[in-house]
């Protein structure tokens, strides 16, 4: 997986968030919200050229006090809301 083109962290009223930038992304018209542990993890894999869910639980586990299988569960939710948002392919 990658992160697809033109989609990048900011900061806006204290709240980490996901927008859109560029003309090849006119069209997404949202605002993907991340807690602090998905944005960390944004962060991360916006500078990667590809990553698995693999990747993306080492990172948790390093990080953050968590144990593999919980990072695990996560990382798959975090996977598929980012798919369905149109945020990685």
């Amino acid at each position: 997986m990658k992160t697809k083109p033109g989609f990048h962290l900011r900061e806006i009223c204290g709240e980490s968030v996901v927008i859109a930038e560029g003309i090849t992304n006119i069209d997404f018209n949202k605002i993907i919200s991340m807690n602090e542990s998905s944005a960390f993890l944004w962060e991360k894999v916006s500078r990667m050229a590809d990553f698995d869910e693999d990747t993306l639980v080492d990172l948790l586990t390093e990080e953050y006090e968590v144990d593999r299988e919980t990072a695990a569960a996560d990382v798959h939710t975090l996977i598929e809301k980012w798919q369905e948002a149109g945020l990685i392919e």
